[in-house]
């Protein structure tokens, strides 16, 4: 076990010095030309540090030039319709991040003038802002000492000092930061953590990282003792859960019905075909239960017609088979809500919705 074959790391000031010096070089040669890098304005480095949680680079840099190009300052996401910022967040996933980012500018925008706190400990004060994306703004945006922790440097720094303990639980987190903490030069911290970041994201890679081509390779503790491939996950295994569901495009001459996803539904905010779980086993059966289901929920009754399409996709730890499914509408009066609304519209209108990812590929279905 690799907890057998590694000891505590002692980062000596040799060593450190050693290690910024190395790392430094290789991001003046390799550092990628990203669009949020442009500027080390707060707000294009916050907006990007959260697209890119859970999300990869090349995702991401369309969205961030979407994203800038119509809400360029706080105060214009502070003032824009949530339903804006959702539609140009589609695709992204975890809409929380977006719902957050709006929240968190509403603060900034009324209560601070516009300026972003200076320091972690205000900036954690900020919706939906943690310690990671705050140490983020303060050293990137502010050239600040501050230590970052995310996907990328949790990796490297693990195999940096042959971490024994496991980095997904509490001992092993703060461990992490402190020597994230060490590492931190008395100055030009911002261009130190974006390669940190950098070197984590293109060489020191989940699956069979580059070494030969790592910059730090005669620094590493996992290189030197043979253990790379030994050390525990930094990410914890998902155990997912199978879900079944059906969604239904029904029609009224010539719209079709669209609903918003309540609070507590999966995506909150997000507008969607009626969509449910089913569990019937056989298409007699099923065909009775979403209809049952189609008119509890939207209070209309419709004639369920062919399948259009089936989608598997995830969700968090849910793997989904969903089906979807035409219907015509018969009668009934819809249900709608303040906190879900629903609406006929034409299927050309959709695309000012912002809906959900299988709800967009639905829609495209339509023509």
């Amino acid at each position: 076990m690799a907890t057998d074959a590694s000891t505590d790391f002692e980062l000596t000031s040799a060593w450190k010095q050693s290690f910024r010096r190395k790392l430094l070089a290789w991001y003046k040669q390799y550092e990628r030309d990203l669009p949020w890098r442009k500027s080390r304005d707060p707000y294009r480095v916050w907006v990007s540090e959260v697209m890119l949680q859970q999300t990869q680079v090349a995702t991401v840099r369309a969205y961030f030039e979407r994203f800038m190009a119509a809400l360029p300052t706080v105060h214009d996401l502070a003032s824009a319709d949530e339903q804006q910022v959702l539609r140009l967040w589609e695709g992204l996933g975890y809409y929380r991040r977006a719902r957050g980012l709006h929240a968190a500018a509403k603060v900034v925008s009324s209560e601070l003038e516009g300026k972003f706190p200076e320091t972690v400990e205000e900036l954690m004060k900020l919706p939906g802002i943690g310690r990671y994306t705050a140490g983020a703004i303060v050293s990137i945006a502010y050239d600040k000492p501050a230590p970052i922790l995310e996907a990328n440097t949790i990796r490297l720094l693990s195999r940096l000092v042959a971490l024994r303990d496991d980095p997904t639980r509490t001992a092993g987190q703060k461990k992490l930061w402190r020597i994230a903490e060490e590492l931190l030069p008395a100055k030009d911290v911002s261009r130190f953590n974006q390669a940190l970041m950098e070197l984590g994201s293109l060489v020191c890679t989940p699956r069979e990282p580059k070494c030969d081509a790592c910059p730090v390779e005669s620094l590493c503790q996992a290189r030197q003792l043979g253990v790379v491939g030994e050390l525990l996950p930094t990410t914890k295994k998902t155990n997912y859960t199978e879900l079944h569901e059906a969604a239904v495009v029904v029609r009224r001459g010539g719209d079709v019905l669209v609903r918003q996803c309540g609070p507590d539904e999966r995506w909150s905010g997000l507008w969607d075909f009626p969509r449910f779980g089913v569990e019937s086993e056989g298409p007699l059966y099923a065909v009775r239960e979403i209809e049952t289901k189609l008119a509890e929920l939207t209070g209309i009754t419709a004639s369920l017609g062919p399948l259009l399409k089936t989608i598997k996709h995830g969700v968090t730890r849910f793997r989904i088979t969903l089906d979807c499914y035409e219907a015509t509408h018969k009668g009934g009066r819809l249900k709608s809500s303040k906190a879900s609304p629903a609406v006929w519209v034409k299927p050309s209108e959709l695309a000012e919705y912002p809906l959900s990812t299988t709800g967009r590929k639905i829609a495209k279905l339509l023509g």
